[in-house]
């Protein structure tokens, strides 16, 4: 393993009062290392607010509500084909709504539209975006029509970008209406296995198209096909990890996790930015051993820090725990979507995780809130198990922070059912409404591949409420799978 070049904090007498005002009471450490650089002053999700989850998950204020496995139903149009032409029902599983600038869910021409990814229940590579949209004032599961796949096959070779040549699937991201009316979509390009056509790396790139719509017959979409189609970021090395620099370590037989994912749109002040999933590069606090010795990863007290430090010396996980250096970071785009700034991290996660996913930002009642899903499975804390699925969330006054834990944690949602639970919900994702405190939390529903006769497909939403730094799960919330917003 490539040690990272940070160095081992030297406490002295003003930085140690700095630290202590800073990280004291569970808010947010930011890195003061010796190598002081231009990137200091991230926040971070501190071994210190994690440590307070176990205590808090079991309140129902931070449960993701039960669901009766009898009412669920798959969606009745997920329907494509497999790699032999025939047509088959589809696993849904990540999707994420076509948004206004601020995040509330758009009006397209009076509908709803969804972009999710859905495949093959039987083939695990099968990774594909498609459309779904609904007629606003509909909710029910049966209402969401399937417009098909977002892109052909060839598309990406007719784009005559030398990224997306190698593309092997398409993975998560948002999209958003301009203000002209137009559907832009941002995306993961994947790069899997070389007998797929793939660079056989994981090398992960965020991307972005403009889709044309068009209404053939009442009461339906059509997908016209993209223009515009472009790789905009893969990682610069320096703020955030590159897959060469994940190859260079020793790739997956390192234990190390590339990710690179999750574009989410957000508008600032008539700026545009992608806020996404990440690890940070060498200026920005990378993985090593180092990194166990970084007070500001731990957060709390000096005696907590020395306590925690030398517990995880001594834990199986401090390997794990070296490589972690989750981010969820952010660029600025021109107006044309490519990229103008690399910009550093909003959040990051060193040796807590190294997955933070579904980066999710928008402002409400004037101030940021900032969302990512993660698994405990992935996590280097006491007391949090393999099956803990969380939302966490953090807030600011600015969108480039200083992100501040909601709840004195962060946590906002937990769900640990057994993954073979039909009932088993991820991606949970906010979408906030025109009005008031309250979000709509979407996610799906049910493994893909799991069960016969059930496929992955949208969850139940509910509903969230949010004031401050304090949120909350509305009891009795539960609306129709997939319903976007509160009200029809």
């Amino acid at each position: 393993m490539i040690k990272s070049k940070i160095m081992k904090i030297v406490l002295s007498t003003t930085f140690t009062t700095a630290l202590l005002v800073g990280l004291g009471g569970g808010s947010v450490a930011f890195a003061k290392e010796n190598n002081s650089t231009k990137y200091d002053n991230i926040s971070h999700i501190t071994r210190y607010n994690m440590s307070k989850i176990p205590a808090q998950q079991s309140n129902e204020q931070f449960k993701v509500p039960q669901f009766d496995a009898s009412t669920i139903k798959n969606i009745s149009s997920a329907k494509g084909y497999d790699k032999y032409g025939n047509l088959i029902d589809l696993d849904v599983w990540d999707s994420w709504p076509l948004q206004n600038a601020d995040g509330t869910a758009a009006n397209y021409h009076g509908y709803n539209v969804v972009f999710a990814l859905a495949g093959d229940p039987k083939n695990g590579n099968d990774t594909s975006i498609y459309l779904f949209y609904q007629k606003i004032g509909d909710t029910s599961i049966d209402s969401w029509k399937n417009a098909g796949r977002v892109f052909k096959d060839s598309d990406k070779f007719n784009s005559n970008d030398p990224i997306l040549k190698y593309q092997t699937q398409e993975w998560s991201g948002s999209a958003t209406l301009t203000k002209d009316g137009k559907v832009r979509l941002f995306y993961t390009d994947f790069s899997g296995a070389p007998e797929d056509g793939g660079t056989g790396y994981s090398k992960q790139t965020l991307t972005t198209a403009q889709i044309n719509l068009s209404e053939p017959g009442a009461n339906t979409l059509k997908v016209d096909g993209v223009s515009d189609y472009k790789s905009i970021f893969d990682g610069d090395g320096k703020i955030y990890q590159n897959v060469q620099q994940f190859i260079d370590e020793g790739a997956y037989a390192s234990g190390d996790n590339h990710t690179l994912r999750d574009p989410h749109y957000v508008e600032d002040k008539g700026n545009k930015y992608l806020v996404f999933e990440a690890n940070t590069g060498t200026e920005t606090g990378y993985q090593g051993e180092d990194s166990l010795y970084n007070w500001a990863y731990y957060g709390g007290t000096k005696q907590f820090f020395e306590t925690e430090k030398s517990k995880l010396l001594q834990s199986p996980k401090k390997g794990v725990a070296e490589l972690a250096n989750g981010a969820l970071g952010i660029i600025e785009l021109n107006d044309d979507y490519t990229l103008k700034k690399v910009m550093k991290p909003l959040i990051t996660s060193n040796t807590v995780t190294d997955e933070i996913e579904r980066a999710n930002v928008f402002k409400l009642n004037g101030k940021w809130y900032l969302f990512t899903d993660s698994r405990g499975a992935k996590m280097t804390i006491d007391g949090i198990s393999d099956k803990d699925v969380y939302m966490l969330g953090y807030t600011s006054n600015s969108l480039t922070g200083d992100y501040k834990p909601l709840n004195g944690s962060g946590l906002v949602l937990n769900m640990n059912l057994d993954p073979t639970d039909l009932t088993f919900t991820y991606s949970h994702f906010a979408v906030p409404q025109k009005n008031g405190n309250n979000v709509v939390i979407t996610s799906y529903m049910t493994n893909r591949g799991f069960f016969t006769d059930h496929h992955a497909t949208f969850a139940p939403s509910f509903v969230l409420n949010i004031k401050g730094d304090r949120t909350s799960v509305v009891p009795n919330s539960i609306i129709e799978q997939g319903q976007l917003t509160i009200n029809k």
